[in-house]
């Protein structure tokens, strides 16, 4: 006698299937339903996703099963639709697609029951608080950690502003990021991610100059010791790319408000001692040449 391990084999399977299926109408009734692409987590999302016409939008082109939509229009184009889409996103249809989240960046989110729901106020003294789930209105970032695009979005507290970051894999996985659908220092080398500073300034790192004294090349996203820093402004739609000079060490650069002004620290031993590289209005003169701006100090 021989034994098997796993139950009936495959063509036993299906002749029960078939012979159930043959059983009249109570049994067609009661055969599995074919699971569409999207499977479980469109059942979940369901609800949210009646009310989001974009996020409907995006699920598909997300989801694209076996690659039909991006043969058809190719890679390039598939990129650049997917990041329109992304920028139109809220975060709950960031979460139907099944992307990583604040709680846990590296699984889907795991309560959809509780984050479909509606968000609930802020805080009333105005106050940023991350949101990480589960929680209604779903959390405030999202991350792919499974696709070549490696896809980030973050939004600002009140959800009214979104940053996304894109790989691209026919630029050397270069890194492409667009605030609220505006293209952010085109020509720099970026990080996978950024920051919201007081929900009005998107800041990214870039890698440095090379021409920098102290500048050394390691293994890591942006392979440079000193870096530089991208400062896109959602209220005026400005970005300015801020480069160190031979006397400045950006080795982990962090910008803060204070007052009236934006400062820029090197690293965050200088945020503890007070000591700023940088400090720069809040309002800068305005003018066409603040539009893409690289910002560097007078010598």
């Amino acid at each position: 006698m021989r034994w098997r391990r796993g139950g009936k084999a495959a063509h036993e399977r299906a002749r029960d299937a078939r012979e159930e299926v043959r059983g009249g109408p109570e049994a067609i009734l009661a055969a599995p339903a074919v699971p569409h692409r999207w499977g479980e987590r469109g059942e979940q999302w369901k609800e949210w996703l009646r009310r989001s016409p974009a996020g409907v939008d995006l699920l598909v082109w997300w989801t694209d099963a076996g690659g039909d939509i991006r043969g058809l229009v190719g890679d390039a184009m598939y990129r650049e639709r997917l990041a329109e889409l992304l920028s139109r996103a809220s975060p709950r249809d960031c979460a139907a697609l099944g992307l990583g989240c604040t709680r846990r960046i590296d699984r889907s989110c795991r309560e959809p029951w509780t984050c479909a729901l509606d968000p609930v106020p802020g805080p009333a003294d105005g106050a940023r608080r991350r949101r990480c789930g589960p929680v209604p209105g779903a959390c405030d970032a999202f991350t792919d950690c499974w696709t070549e695009f490696g896809l980030t979005v973050r939004f600002t507290a009140d959800d009214r502003h979104r940053a996304v970051h894109l790989r691209d894999r026919a630029r050397s996985d270069r890194v492409s990021v667009w605030v609220d659908g505006i293209p952010v220092a085109e020509d720099a080398w970026l990080d996978e991610s950024g920051v919201w500073v007081d929900d009005r300034l998107y800041v990214v790192e870039a890698a440095g100059p090379e021409d920098h004294p102290e500048q050394d090349f390691v293994f890591g996203r942006l392979g440079h010791v000193i870096l530089s820093v991208v400062v896109h402004d959602v209220e005026r739609a400005t970005t300015q790319v801020l480069v160190p000079t031979a006397a400045e060490s950006w080795t982990d650069p962090v910008v803060r408000r204070e007052g009236d002004t934006w400062r820029l620290y090197p690293h965050r031993a200088a945020v503890d001692a007070g000591r700023p590289d940088r400090v720069l209005p809040v309002e800068p003169p305005s003018g066409p040449a603040c539009a893409r701006a690289v910002v560097r100090p007078p010598r």
